[in-house]
């Protein structure tokens, strides 16, 4: 048997011969991969596929101009990125409705028959609901443009180098069967299986690298490497569900949909089935949970959607889930296993939380090692101690629960006592209802770490790199000890730290200089004020206009505030008068932070009213808030006699029950648009 041929120097081909084996081996190795990772039935060694990818990389190095995004070779990563560019969605990418009840299942198809109406029967679509990190794929002329994550479900990050490198996305779609549309966006879940994970969270034990909770966390995380190499290292998987848009394109039904992902030359959740009634739901949903355990992948329920998709934009969203569809939950997995110890965690806002430290057990695929135990009364209501063997849960992504004590011995622990002081800091703590809390917003690290955080995040001053990660490390070593150091801080400092390069140092510190100006809603949310978020936020700096006047308000002047009563008037307060709060505002306005002043709303329009939104409107709230303050109205969280309406949305509650009582008029949201428009008002997007 004679030796295969080898093949020519790369340098003795010409251009035309090298584009001609460039397409034909980019063409055999895009088919073999398909073989191998979709379909399960490779037809050549890793040798004779290895030696192929070699070739087209020598290939593509001697004639550079022959490189394309689209070729096999990306699959090995790309140089590392400054940042991930938020990109908006081809189509919005919402959430569903849950429930673990079967009643809520039976009630689901109520209300989808209604919509339908008499005499049209409906037809399911169902899933397995995969428990990953949601993904936006588009393709544009069947090649892969750019992959974002779900972020906020309108716009995500760009994390396109990093999804390049998964095996399982093609880089450019099959169309033997089925020819690409122009664009085609296409939503899917990465996923590491169970088996992958636990090998990877042994090498991270291995090397002294904290383990990741679970897969889930581990896809999430590898995806947002700046580094695609890294991401490359890991074995990740993607499958792929729904068409999100695809022009030029038109199916009837949710399944065709699924069956043309599959000709493109995706791994597509399964089985997938279709359905008719509640009983053979139940029955998938049944078949699906008693097989959970035998899954590589983990799955946390099935998902229900109507099948015929002209029914489905009939239905219609909301803003935050589509009305055709929702997810039937699986109870939370449990398991027994013993307290071994109970310990302190100090979080971002001071509460003081019992962690209960565990044997290692293994829950749904996950090995679990702690449980929040809530706070002094939930510990003190279970009797949860040291030594006693107890059933735990894990639902979804949460921290696991400890249920119950089921067992323990005659020579029990002492009850657990929450400390006098913060085991951080060494701060004397008080007590509010059921929580612990340590006064030291400021000064002490565990919850410095966390208020650095929240103070450069989106809601706040939107200070780029300045994430949990960052947050960690400045505050361990010692760079920050109070949130004015942030403004100290030099590129030099930060390059000695792991993860930092000159580049990178140098704009953390420009994005914190550049915020030495903020707007004054955006400086009140980052400082952390109790029960002032983002709305609460903006009518302290509308009715007061500069930073000084909200820091000297007395309780009357705050409560005058439409949306603010003695509960918040008193927390606002509070905060301010506290010696440690009010020195460190004042290092940070030392540093010359300061906040910009807010002109008032112009004299001349009208007092239209307050107006109280509740339920689910078809727009975020605070866009239709916005829209009727730009008119000369206000806005509320709570409804009084002084309220001059309420729009009611889907699913509200207490607020619509109380305008009922106190006759104050109801609208609805399109009885709301009328009004605005009355006058001049118009919606506009979030910015």
């Amino acid at each position: 048997m004679t030796s295969p041929r080898p093949d020519p120097d790369s340098t003795e081909l010409d251009p035309e011969e090298a584009r001609a084996e460039v397409a034909r081996l980019r063409d055999e190795l895009y088919r073999h991969a398909y073989l191998y990772f979709v379909e399960a039935r490779p037809e050549i060694g890793d040798d004779v596929y290895d030696r192929m990818f070699r070739r087209l990389q020598s290939l593509e190095e001697a004639f550079p101009e022959l490189v394309s995004p689209e070729s096999p070779t990306h699959r090995v990563g790309a140089p590392p990125q400054d940042k991930f560019e938020t990109v908006e969605h081809v189509a919005p990418m919402l959430s569903l409705d849950s429930s673990e009840k079967g009643e809520d299942v039976a009630r689901f198809d109520e209300r989808v028959r209604k919509a339908l109406g008499a005499g049209v029967e409906p037809v399911y679509l169902l899933e397995p609901k995969l428990d990953g990190a949601s993904i936006e794929l588009v393709y544009v002329d069947g090649v892969l443009e750019r992959a974002v994550t779900r972020g906020n479900g309108r716009e995500g990050e760009r994390v396109t180098e990093n999804i390049r490198t998964i095996p399982t996305v093609p880089l450019r779609l099959r169309t033997d069967v089925r020819e690409a549309p122009p664009l085609l966006s296409l939503r899917g879940e990465v996923m590491m299986y169970i088996s992958d994970f636990a090998h990877f969270n042994a090498s991270l034990l291995e090397s002294g690298q904290e383990p990741y909770a679970s897969p889930r966390n581990s896809a999430a995380g590898s995806i947002r490497q700046l580094d695609s190499r890294v991401t490359a290292s890991r074995k990740l998987e993607v499958m792929v569900y729904d068409v999100l848009a695809a022009e030029g394109v038109s199916f009837a039904t949710d399944s065709e949909g699924v069956a043309a992902i599959r000709d493109w030359g995706f791994v597509v959740p399964d089985p997938i089935e279709t359905a008719v009634s509640v009983e053979e739901i139940v029955s998938y949903h049944a078949r699906f949970e008693e097989h959970r355990d035998d899954l590589d992948y983990e799955i946390d329920g099935v998902v229900i959607k109507l099948d015929h998709l002209a029914a489905r934009r009939a239905m219609g969203s909301t803003a935050h889930h589509p009305r055709w569809a929702m997810a039937f939950k699986f109870p939370p997995r449990q398991e027994v296993t013993v307290i071994e110890a109970i310990a302190i965690q100090v979080g971002r806002t001071g509460v003081l939380t019992p962690v209960a430290w565990l044997r290692p057990v293994t829950v749904g695929g996950v090995t679990v090692s702690r449980a929040s135990l809530h706070n002094r009364e939930e510990l003190r209501r279970k009797d949860l101690r040291e030594g006693d063997t107890v059933r735990i849960q894990r639902a979804g992504d949460v921290i696991p629960q400890v249920v119950e004590v089921l067992e323990h011995h005659d020579d029990r622990a002492q009850p657990f006592e929450m400390p006098s002081e913060c085991p951080v800091c060494g701060t004397e703590v008080y007590e509010e209802g059921p929580r612990t809390i340590c006064p030291n917003r400021f000064g002490c690290a565990a919850q410095l770490k966390g208020r650095i955080q929240h103070f450069g995040s989106r809601a706040a001053l939107d200070i780029e790199g300045l994430g949990e990660e960052t947050a960690t490390l400045l505050v361990d070593r010692g760079l920050v000890r109070r949130l004015a150091d942030l403004f100290d801080i030099e590129p030099k400092q930060l390059m000695e730290l792991e993860g930092f390069g000159e580049k990178s140092a140098t704009a953390l510190v420009a994005a914190i200089a550049s915020k030495r100006n903020p707007d004054l809603r955006r400086f009140l949310t980052a400082l952390g004020i109790p029960e002032v978020g983002v709305t609460v936020a903006r009518s302290l700096a509308e009715s007061f206009g500069d930073f000084d006047a909200i820091r000297r308000a007395g309780r009357e002047e705050l409560e005058a505030i439409d949306g603010i009563g003695p509960r918040m008037s008193e927390a606002i307060t509070g905060f301010f008068a506290e010696e440690r709060n009010a020195a460190a505002i004042d290092a940070l306005l030392a540093q010359g932070v300061e906040p910009k002043t807010v002109e008032r709303v112009a004299a001349d329009l009208p007092d239209l009213g307050t107006a109280v939104f509740t339920g689910t409107i078809p727009v975020p709230r605070v866009v239709a808030e916005t829209a009727w303050r730009n008119v000369g109205g206000k806005t509320s969280g709570s409804v009084s006699k002084k309220t001059e309406f309420v729009v009611a949305g889907e699913n509200a509650g207490s607020k619509l029950e109380k305008a009922e009582r106190l006759g104050v008029e109801v609208l609805t949201f399109d009885e709301f648009l009328v009004r605005l428009r009355e006058h001049g008002g118009a919606l506009e997007e979030e910015r």
